[in-house]
C-alpha cells in the first residue's frame, strides 16, 4: 500500500476536506483554528502554543562552534565562533498532564545571528529538536490525514490500526526519559548547509550523570531546575551529512544510516549553573516563538513537513501573542537576570533600628558574673567549665546585648551606630505581671482551650491588684562601660517587698547590655509550691519590657525602631535547639501575614539539615533521642554517609526523601496522633491519657513542613559543603547581614515546642497582630504595665481577640512573660519525658533543648574516654544516661512536690550540658561529646549510678549497646500531676 493511497480522507470526512491539494492549510486549520484558538475562545488563560505546550524550563546558555571543524562546514551560523542562546525544554502535552511517556522537545534560539533570514527579522536563529530520531508521519500529507482522523473524525484508533509503521513510531515516542538534560534530541528534518551540502542535526548530552524518573507529575521540570541549580550541563551539537540518494529528503520517518554517514560534532551547547526559576526567566521562555525558518539561507529547511511547520508555527505564535496581549517580535538578546539591588545602595542613613528585635536575658544566681547571649546562630561550643558558672559554682546570668544599626532609604543596614559615631541614649522598662495576671490553663488560641478549666485571676483574694504587679520602672543610660547596679537597676515591689528584676549596662562601644534577675522566687506566706504553673502567693524575678533609644547621627535625630527584652530561666543545654525554634515559629507567622517574603525554595544547609541535626543533638539531653537519633542510632541522619544522600537533590534519592518526610507529624493527615511520628515532643494539648487531640504532640511549623515537601521533590538549594566552617562571630559577616543574624541567634535558642505554657515565651507569639514587623513586637501607645483586673475576672478567647486586647493592642512592660508559669522553677521541673512509661520512659518529651531529661554525667564520660577500660565497659558507660533532676538535693522518698520546691532553692545544683572531648582512639565512640557538668560544690556528693545491667548488657556484648540509658531510681510518677490533666476526659 502506497503512502498516498493510504492517506486519503476517511469516509466520515466531508468531500471538500482535502489533504492532498493543500495539506499545510489543513494542518494550520486543525492545529491553530480548531485547536489552539478554540481553547483560547473557551477561556484558556494564558493562551498557549498549539504543540509542546508543557514547558519544563527555559535555560540560558551558549553555543560554541568548534574551532577545528572542516572548513566546508563553516557556512552561515557555523562560520561564527559563539552565540548566546535560550533553550526551551518542553513536552508535547497539556500543561497539567504528567511528564511520563511524553514526547520531549527543545526549542533553541540563538542571539547575535546577523544577516537576512528566510523568515522574520532580528538577530536570531532557531533550531527545533525532539527526543526521537524520526517523525511519525512521512510527509505533510500523511500528517494531515492522521490529524484529520483525530481532530475531524475523532477516530485515531482506526487510523493507527491501519498504519502499523506509524503506530510503532507513536509508541516509540512515549519512551521514558529520566531528565531533559540526559536525553538526546534530533531535528529530524534535513537542512541545507551552504549551496552543496545537506545535513541533519542532533544534540547529544555530554558528561551528564544519568538519573531516574520519580513519582511526580512534573518530574522533568523539577529535575531540570535541580540539575542546573547545582551544576552545569553540556550537549554536543552534531551534524549528519547526506552522502547518497538513499537518504530521502521528504520522508521524515526515515532515519539516515549512521554507518553510511556518522554524526560529526561541530559545536558544544553549554548551560552554566543557573536558577531557571529566576524572576522573569520562565515568562521569557513562554513568550518566545520558535520556527525553523527563522534562520539564514545557508540552513534552509527541506521537505513538506518543514513547509507545513513554517505556516502552522507562525500562525500559532500570532494567535498566542494576540490573545495574551503581546506584540509578536523577536528579542534582541537573552532576557537579563533580574537584579534585586534593593533600590538605593548608598550609605545615607535615614532611620535606625535596634537589634535583636527581641533580646533574651536568662536569670542566674551568680552575684556579679555574666556572659553575653548568642549573637550568631552557631556560636563556638564553650568547653571551659566556668563558661556558665562562677568560681563558687553559681550559674551566671545570660545578658542580652542590643545594638543599633543605621539603614538607608532602601532598608539596607549600612553601619552600626555606637557611641563612637552617634549620640545614643537608651531607655528600658522591666516589669513582672505574673502574679497580677491570669492563670495558665491551656494555650487560649487552640480549640481545646474550651475544654480546659477557666483562666481566672491569680491571687484573686487580693483586692489591690497593683500590689501584685512588680514594676521595675523606666531607666535611661548613655555612654560607655557603665555598670552602676543601683543607678541602673530595675526594682519593684510584691505586696510591699522589694524585688530585683535586673539592670542595664553599656559596653565599651555604648551598646546596651541588659541583665535579668537572679532566679529568686518566694511565697509571701512561706507556703510551698504545689503545682506547675499557678502557685498562689508566689512571685519570681522574671520580667520583660520595651527597649527604645534616641539617636542623633551627623546632627540628625533619627527615627529608631524599638526592641523588647525578656528574661527567662537558665539555659541548661546551651548547645541545643528545639526541632521547631521560636525563630521558626516567628518566621512562619511573618511570611503568612506578608511581613516577610517566602523563599522560593529551601536551603538544605539552613532549612532542611537543621531539622535533622537538632533531633540528633538532642541525644545529649534525652535518652530516647539518643537511642533513635544519636550516635549509631537508626535515625542518625547526620552521619556523613547519610548527609551525602540527603543533600543530593537527584531523583535517585526521591523516594528516600519522601519516606523520611512522611515520618514528620502533620495535623491534617490521618494518624497524626501517633506518638512515634517525629518530632517526639509533647504538644500544646498534651494530656495523660491522651484526649484524642491532634495537638497531643508537637509538629513543625507550616513553613518547615512546606520546605520538607519541596525537599522531597528535589526543589531545594543543594548548598551543603561539609568542609564549610560556620560563622562563629558576628564580625565575620558584612554589616548588611548582621541584623538578621542577631535576630535569628536570639530566637533560635528559644523554644516553640509545647506552649504548656512554655519556657521563654508562649502561645501569644504566634498571633500576627503582636508584631509591627517581622520579629519586632508592636508596642502599646503607653507601655506602662497593667494588671489583669483591667480585662475582668476571666481571660478567654473573646478577650484575646479584642482589637485593644492584650495581644492586638500593643505590648506593655511585663506583657510577654505574664502568660508564663509562676514561679518558673516549678514548670521547669515539671517539663519532663515519658509521662506514660508503658509506651516509652524517655519520649515523648517536653523541653529537652533547654531542660535536659537524661544526661551523660562526668563519671560516665570519664569511663567512656578511658582507653585502658574494656571496649564493652566504655560502650556501656557511654550508653548510660543519668536523670538530670537526680542532682537536686532531696531527701528520700522523692516526690513531685519535693522536686519542684527543691528546684526553687537549688536550681544551680543541676548540670549544664557542655561540649567535652570524646574518644579519639576508637571509631566506635564519637570524637565530640556533650556532658552534664555540675557545680563544683555538688561534685563530692554527685549521684554515681551503676552501669547497665541485665537485658541491656547481656543483649549486646559486642561494641554496640542498643539501650541508651536506664531509668534513674529517683524518678517520680508524673501521670497524676496537674500539668498532665488540663483537658476533660
Amino acid at each position: 500500500m502506497s503512502t498516498f493511497d493510504s492517506d486519503q480522507p476517511s469516509a466520515n470526512s466531508v468531500p471538500c476536506w482535502d489533504c492532498q491539494t493543500d495539506p499545510t492549510a489543513r494542518l494550520k486549520q486543525m492545529f491553530v483554528d480548531m485547536g489552539q484558538k478554540h481553547r483560547i475562545a473557551s477561556g484558556a488563560k494564558p493562551a498557549r502554543r498549539a504543540v509542546f505546550r508543557k514547558q519544563h524550563g527555559i535555560a540560558y546558555g551558549e553555543l560554541v562552534i568548534n574551532p577545528d571543524i572542516d572548513p566546508a562546514f563553516k557556512q552561515g551560523i557555523f562560520a561564527g565562533e559563539r552565540y548566546e542562546c535560550a533553550a526551551r525544554f518542553s513536552s508535547d502535552t497539556g500543561p497539567t498532564d504528567p511528564d511520563l511517556h511524553t514526547t520531549m522537545g527543545v526549542g533553541l534560539k540563538l542571539f547575535g545571528v546577523e544577516g537576512e533570514k528566510l523568515m522574520g527579522e532580528g538577530p536570531t536563529a532557531d533550531f527545533i529538536f525532539q527526543n526521537i530520531d524520526r517523525f511519525f508521519a512521512t510527509d505533510a500529507k500523511q500528517m494531515c490525514a492522521f490529524t484529520t482522523a483525530g481532530v475531524v473524525d475523532h477516530n485515531y484508533p482506526e487510523y493507527i490500526e491501519k498504519h502499523p509503521e506509524l503506530a510503532d513510531v507513536l509508541q516509540a515516542m512515549e519512551k521514558i526519559e529520566t531528565s531533559c538534560l540526559t536525553a538526546s534530541y534530533w531535528a529530524i528534518l534535513p537542512f541545507k548547509l551552504g549551496d552543496t551540502q545537506i545535513v541533519k542535526y542532533r544534540l547529544v548530552p555530554d558528561g551528564t550523570e544519568p538519573g531516574a524518573p520519580f513519582d511526580d507529575t512534573n518530574y522533568l521540570g523539577l529535575d531540570l531546575q535541580s540539575r542546573l541549580r547545582n551544576g552545569a550541563a553540556r550537549f554536543r551539537f552534531e551534524i549528519q551529512l547526506r552522502t547518497s540518494d538513499t537518504m530521502p529528503l521528504d520522508d521524515a520517518r526515515a532515519v539516515w544510516s549512521t554507518d553510511e554517514s556518522p554524526y560529526i560534532c561541530i559545536a558544544t551547547l553549554q548551560f552554566p549553573q543557573q536558577d531557571i526559576c529566576a524572576i522573569g526567566q520562565e515568562a521569557f521562555g513562554e513568550n518566545l516563538a520558535f520556527n525553523i525558518w527563522r534562520t539564514l539561507p545557508e540552513h534552509e529547511p527541506l521537505g513538506s513537513i518543514a513547509a507545513a511547520r513554517k505556516v502552522v508555527y507562525q500562525a500559532s505564535a500570532e494567535a498566542r501573542h494576540q490573545a495574551n496581549g503581546q506584540q509578536l517580535g523577536e528579542p534582541n538578546a537573552i532576557n537579563p537576570t533580574f537584579s534585586d539591588t534593593e533600590g538605593d545602595d548608598s550609605d545615607c542613613i535615614v532611620y535606625a533600628a535596634i537589634y535583636p528585635p527581641i533580646g533574651v536575658m536568662r536569670v542566674g544566681n551568680a552575684e556579679s558574673e555574666f556572659f553575653i547571649g548568642p549573637e550568631v546562630k552557631d556560636p563556638a561550643p564553650q568547653t571551659d567549665p566556668h563558661a556558665y558558672r562562677d568560681s563558687t559554682g553559681a550559674i551566671k546570668r545570660q545578658a542580652a546585648r542590643f545594638r543599633i544599626y543605621g539603614f538607608n532609604a532602601a532598608g539596607k543596614a549600612v553601619k552600626e551606630l555606637t557611641a563612637e559615631n552617634a549620640d545614643i541614649e537608651w531607655c528600658a522598662h522591666l516589669a513582672n505581671q505574673k502574679s497580677s495576671w491570669y492563670e495558665f490553663q491551656l494555650a487560649l488560641d487552640i480549640p481545646e482551650a474550651v475544654d480546659a478549666p477557666p483562666s481566672l485571676l491569680r491571687n484573686n483574694n487580693v483586692a489591690d491588684r497593683k500590689q501584685l504587679l512588680i514594676d521595675g520602672g523606666e531607666r535611661r543610660i548613655s555612654g560607655c562601660d557603665l555598670s552602676d547596679s543601683k543607678r541602673y537597676g530595675f526594682r519593684g515591689e510584691f505586696l510591699g517587698k522589694e524585688v530585683y528584676l535586673g539592670e542595664m549596662r553599656t559596653d565599651a562601644k555604648g551598646r546596651l547590655v541588659m541583665l535579668g534577675g537572679h532566679g529568686k522566687a518566694e511565697n509571701i506566706n512561706g507556703d510551698i509550691a504545689v503545682t506547675f504553673a499557678n502557685n498562689e502567693g508566689w512571685h519570681d524575678d522574671i520580667a520583660d519590657g520595651p527597649i527604645t533609644a534616641t539617636v542623633t547621627y551627623q546632627n540628625n535625630a533619627l527615627r529608631v525602631l524599638p526592641a523588647w527584652a525578656i528574661s527567662a530561666p537558665p539555659d541548661f543545654a546551651p548547645l541545643q535547639k528545639s526541632v521547631r525554634t521560636m525563630w521558626d515559629l516567628m518566621r512562619d507567622v511573618a511570611i503568612k501575614c506578608g511581613q516577610l517574603n517566602r523563599p522560593a525554595r529551601p536551603s538544605f544547609t539552613h532549612d532542611i539539615l537543621p531539622i535533622f541535626q537538632r533531633m540528633t543533638d538532642l541525644q545529649w539531653v534525652n535518652a530516647g533521642f539518643a537511642a533513635g537519633f544519636g550516635w549509631e542510632g537508626p535515625f542518625n541522619y547526620t552521619a556523613p554517609e547519610w548527609l551525602a544522600r540527603l543533600s543530593d537533590p537527584s531523583s535517585a534519592n526521591h523516594e528516600l526523601r519522601r519516606t523520611l518526610s512522611n515520618n514528620f507529624r502533620r495535623y491534617d493527615v490521618s494518624g497524626s496522633q501517633a506518638p512515634q511520628l517525629w518530632p517526639w515532643v509533647y504538644g500544646d494539648a498534651m494530656s495523660v491519657p491522651a484526649s484524642g487531640s491532634p495537638r497531643q504532640h508537637a509538629t513543625l511549623s507550616d513553613l518547615q513542613l512546606a520546605f520538607l515537601e519541596q525537599w522531597v521533590e528535589g526543589d531545594f538549594d543543594a548548598d551543603y559543603r561539609p568542609d564549610t566552617d560556620p560563622v562563629r562571630c558576628l564580625n565575620q559577616l558584612p554589616v548588611a547581614q548582621q541584623p538578621d543574624m542577631l535576630t535569628q541567634a536570639a530566637m533560635e535558642f528559644c523554644l516553640a515546642d509545647a506552649f504548656h505554657p512554655g519556657c521563654e515565651m508562649t502561645w501569644p507569639m504566634r498571633t500576627p497582630q503582636m508584631y509591627e514587623e517581622a520579629f519586632r513586637l508592636k508596642h502599646a501607645d503607653n507601655t506602662m504595665p497593667t494588671n489583669g483586673h483591667y480585662y475582668g475576672p476571666l481571660m478567654n478567647s473573646d478577650v484575646i481577640n479584642l482589637p485593644k486586647g492584650p495581644l492586638q493592642g500593643g505590648q506593655v512592660a511585663g506583657g510577654i512573660t505574664r502568660w508564663m508559669a509562676i514561679p518558673w522553677h516549678c514548670d521547669t521541673a515539671s517539663c519532663r519525658d515519658g509521662y506514660e512509661p508503658q509506651y516509652d520512659p524517655y519520649v515523648p518529651t517536653f523541653w529537652p533543648a533547654r531542660v535536659p531529661n537524661n544526661i551523660l554525667n562526668e563519671s560516665m564520660h570519664a569511663k567512656t574516654i578511658d582507653p585502658q577500660l574494656p571496649a564493652q565497659e566504655r560502650q556501656q558507660s557511654f550508653a548510660f544516661r543519668q536523670a538530670w533532676l537526680d542532682d537536686l538535693p532531696i531527701a528520700e522518698p522523692v516526690t513531685y512536690t519535693k522536686q519542684i520546691n527543691a528546684m526553687i532553692d537549688h536550681f544551680d545544683s543541676l548540670a549544664i550540658v557542655q561540649a567535652r572531648p570524646g574518644a579519639t582512639d576508637t571509631p566506635t565512640l564519637p570524637e565530640h561529646m556533650q556532658v552534664g557538668l555540675v557545680s563544683p560544690k555538688e561534685q563530692k556528693g554527685q549521684h554515681q549510678p551503676a552501669l547497665l545491667s541485665g537485658t541491656a548488657a547481656a543483649g549486646n556484648a559486642s561494641a554496640k549497646v542498643s539501650l541508651h540509658g536506664q531509668r534513674a531510681h529517683r524518678q517520680v510518677d508524673l501521670t497524676s500531676i496537674e500539668k498532665a490533666h488540663r483537658l476533660k476526659r
